[in-house]
């Protein structure tokens, strides 16, 4: 809970702060890296510092916990800082780390906002800060205590490479030693460390789509800009030896009778696939309902694997296509389109605007905010609420 003595300065300069975090953030990570360069090995993405996400993340995450600390008092953002949670024990980040980040970040802010800042106004943000930091402390402690194992990274051996689509690459793995295994909920993902030509390790999370029982099956799409999945693509073969995360991510099937729905577009099907598959495994007598979203049937990249499950369920599945087949919609996926089971639960992943989309048709449609649920591989602000 915010203080009574910080919530009037942090309502004053929240507009400010606001309006300047995104600058702050990338002197920030300018200042981190200089004092701290093995961060970038194993840990920070180098396409994310590149492209600008990780510092759009770090900027939204503070804007919408602060905003949500004065407008409603007395709580957190949980859901948000569920999603961080999850995505810094997916990394292994450890206590001792937000001290470092707390020291250049409020750095930053001070050689930002220097013609403005006096004790009160630093005080009032450190408790901010912090107030994020040890919640975010907490959960990440949970999270890693309900692994099976205490380890960070483990070898898994890659058993198959199989091409999913015309642009994307199923890999499959087995454990490559003794460490006990978590079994993966439907629908979460692992992160995944290769090492570049330059030397440089970097890590990227992917979303689980197949079987979540003692093996790993994650499907990666080669042209997404990213560093790790073009390495996965040409230089990872069977036999090779890849360090795995344990499978961290809140959104997976929750436990229920009523009606699913999985809606999806590009290589956002892999949780729902993921999902759908665990719905066909065990038999369901959920009413299921598969939406998804592509270019072109060529491109679908779990097509097979999640039509065959569909139909040992008999989901009801509609597909969206820019250059429609027979069967298929013409253009992008709307729920206006679509007859919406009453009392659904709905989960989501793809491109943002694709999210944003189909999330606020959905709110519209009846359904419930709190059975929306959406995984997010990058900055989501629009989404904090």
């Amino acid at each position: 809970m915010l203080s009574e003595k910080s919530r009037p300065i942090i309502e004053a300069t929240l507009p400010l702060v606001g309006s300047r975090i995104g600058t702050i953030t990338v002197d920030f990570y300018n200042r981190l890296f200089t004092a701290h360069t093995e961060l970038l090995d194993g840990l920070f993405s180098r396409s994310n510092q590149r492209s600008g996400d990780q510092q759009r993340a770090l900027a939204g995450s503070i804007a919408a916990f602060a905003t949500h600390l004065i407008d409603n008092p007395g709580t957190l953002p949980e859901k948000v800082l569920s999603r961080i949670a999850h995505k810094h024990a997916s990394l292994g980040i450890t206590e001792d780390q937000y001290g470092v980040v707390y020291e250049h970040l409020f750095a930053a802010i001070a050689a930002d906002l220097a013609e403005v800042i006096t004790p009160e106004i630093a005080e009032a943000w450190t408790e901010v800060y912090w107030l994020m930091a040890d919640a975010l402390i907490k959960l990440e402690k949970d999270l890693y205590a309900s692994q099976s194992n205490g380890k960070m990274w483990m070898p898994w051996r890659v058993t198959a490479k199989d091409p999913a689509g015309t642009d994307a690459m199923t890999f499959t793995l087995e454990p490559a030693d003794d460490t006990p295994v978590t079994a993966a909920k439907p629908g979460q993902y692992v992160s995944v460390k290769v090492q570049l030509p330059d030397g440089l390790r970097q890590v990227r999370q992917y979303s689980l789509s197949g079987d979540t029982g003692t093996s790993r099956v994650f499907t990666t799409k080669l042209n997404d800009g990213g560093e790790v999945s073009t390495a996965l693509h040409i230089g990872v073969e069977p036999g090779d030896i890849l360090e795995i995360s344990n499978p961290y991510g809140e959104i997976s099937l929750r436990e229920g009778d009523g009606p699913v729905i999985l809606a999806s577009a590009g290589i956002g099907c892999t949780p729902a696939a993921s999902i759908l598959r665990a719905l066909a495994q065990t038999g369901t007598g959920r009413q299921v309902m598969v939406l998804h979203a592509e270019k072109t049937m060529e491109n679908w990249a779990l097509s097979g694997q999640m039509t065959a499950d569909a139909a040992k369920i008999d989901a009801e599945l509609q597909l969206w296509l820019e250059s429609p087949q027979q069967g298929s919609k013409e253009g992008f996926m709307s729920l206006r389109e679509v007859d919406l089971p009453a009392d659904a639960s709905l989960y989501l992943c793809g491109p943002l605007p694709f999210m944003k989309k189909i999330r606020d048709e959905a709110i519209d449609a009846g359904i419930p905010a709190t059975r929306i649920h959406y995984e997010v591989f990058g900055p989501d602000v629009w989404l904090a609420n």
